[in-house]
């Protein structure tokens, strides 16, 4: 039995196109840093015209991302954007926000309560949880390791 399961693994593997797995890594990288580039660019343009310095224009910066995320998948753009760019457009912030963005247009049906609000958090909250939980263990190691050492 097992004979039959290995040669039709093997056969089919023939056939198999191979992904293309540097393309997919360059795309990635490609659109992930531009989605950079442009938090870097708004960053510079909160720095420069609205005199934040550069701790304090971070907060307008992520929340400018998301907004312009938000509303790109709202058209369905960003939903194509991911298509081409994989991992590139979902680690950054942006991708946070059209998980969520994407989540609460699918479930908008639903209702406001029952729809949105209980299903928005579906894909983005294990992200919440996980960022919490790791923050705290962070925080908590900083105070012990400052504790200890004076």
């Amino acid at each position: 039995m097992t004979n039959i399961k290995e040669n039709y693994k093997s056969k089919v593997k023939t056939y198999q196109p191979k992904p293309p797995y540097v393309w997919n890594c360059v795309k990635a990288f490609l659109v992930g840093g531009l989605i950079c580039a442009i938090g870097q660019g708004l960053q510079n343009f909160y720095i420069h015209f609205f005199d934040f310095n550069e701790k304090t224009a971070g907060n307008p910066t992520a929340a400018t991302l998301i907004l312009i995320s938000a509303l790109l998948t709202g058209f369905g753009i960003y939903d194509r954007i991911g298509q081409f760019a994989g991992a590139g457009s979902a680690v950054p912030v942006t991708g946070f926000a059209n998980s969520m963005a994407s989540a609460a247009l699918e479930y908008k049906s639903e209702g406001l309560v029952l729809g949105v609000a209980t299903n928005m958090f579906k894909l983005a909250g294990n992200v919440i949880v996980f960022g919490v939980v790791a923050a705290y263990i962070v925080g908590m190691i900083r105070f012990a390791f400052e504790k200890l050492m004076s």
